[in-house]
Parts: C-alpha cells; structure tokens; sequence
C-alpha cells in the first residue's frame, strides 16, 4: 500500500515517537514519587515506635550485684529512678535495731514498701537494702555517708545511713527516716526479687 504522501510519515513517526517518550517520563515520574514517599513514609512510621530507654522506663531491670563487695553500693536506673542496691555488712545490720527510738517509722508500717520488705531490715535478703534513692520530702537526691565520716551535718554518733543535702533530712542503712527532719516517710522500697544469689530484678514482686 502506497503512503499518502512522505510528509504524513515523517509526522506520524514523530507523533508515535513523543507518545512513547511521554510515556516514559510519566513512569519515571509515578517511580520517584514512590520511592519518595516510601522515603517520607519510613521516619513518619518510625517516630510512632518506642526508642530503647522509652521501654526501659516502664520495664523491669535485672542487676548485677555479685561485684557489691561487702559495705559497697550500686546504683541501678528504673523508670528514671536511681536504685540503690547496698550490701550490708553484719556490723551494719546490728546496728539497726538500737535507732528505733529515732526513727519516725522504725516499724515500716507507712506503705512504702512491698509486704515482703516490711520488716527490720526492709528487705528480702538482710544482706541487701534495694531502695529508691530519692528523698521523701522534695524529691532530692540522698547520698551515702558511711559511720565515723567526720561529716557535721549527721552528727558524731552517727551509725552511717544517708543525707539529703537539700534540706537535710536523714536516713539509716534501711532507709528509715530519722525524727525531726522534713521527709515525712522512709525510702521507698521497690517491687524486687532475686533471680540468684547474683542477678536482681527490679520491678517485678518477690520473696526470693
């Protein structure tokens, strides 16, 4: 079959060609957009999953305590708390019951602490003090202050426990608030339980 005519040819080959060279631009183009919004899509989604800490702040923590040498403290963060897990030595333990007098709540009968740590020691294992290092008063932080530290602020009968700074509250070696200070109660003892003699885990309740 004979052509119309050259010039029709040449225009209709020059018409197929530029449909099929839009054509490819239209995919390229719906390509980069995809690949775009999948780039835009990914962070968007990723901002809804919880980062590593942001867990931890809800969740149980487990602790080493094998390395606590006797009369050492360690500090564990849970939920944003400083933790502090001190190994007392029997000298320590003995001289708990002749505070009493001095205390606010010798017994522990405030709750401010599982039923299993209601006891002289506020604890599972006598040996360990596992409590929540924040003061009961303002929320400041305590630190430690061993006996015979030569420290004014506790005195010079002081049988070692801890000293808030802040406003100067007082504790003994199991938290218990000393009379006369501003902290109305103990410290508070966390849900915690020992998976062995040397891993501790705090957050979740039981006595052994």
């Amino acid at each position: 079959m004979t052509s119309l005519s050259p010039a029709f040819d040449a225009l209709s080959g020059n018409a197929h060609e530029h449909d099929a060279e839009r054509r490819k631009m239209v995919l390229i183009t719906a390509a980069t957009a995809g690949v775009a919004a999948f780039a835009t899509a990914v962070p968007f989604v990723s901002s809804f999953a919880p980062s590593e800490r942001a867990k931890a702040m809800g969740a149980s923590v487990e602790a080493d305590i094998s390395d606590i040498a006797p009369g050492g403290m360690k500090t564990v963060e849970w939920r944003g708390k400083p933790v502090w897990v001190m190994r007392r030595t029997p000298e320590m333990l003995g001289s708990l019951p002749a505070l009493d007098a001095e205390l606010v709540d010798p017994a522990s009968t405030k709750n401010q602490q599982p039923e299993y740590a209601r006891n002289a020691h506020r604890s599972i294992k006598p040996e360990f003090l596992v409590a929540i290092g924040i003061c009961t008063h303002l929320g400041c932080s305590p630190t430690a202050v061993p006996v015979n530290s030569g420290n004014p602020s506790v005195g010079s009968d002081w049988k070692g426990g801890f000293f808030c700074p802040c406003h100067g509250s007082t504790f003994d070696l199991a938290g218990r608030v000393y009379k006369n200070k501003p902290a109305p109660t103990n410290l508070e003892v966390p849900p915690h339980k020992y998976l062995s003699d040397g891993r501790l885990l705090i957050g979740e309740d039981g006595a052994a």
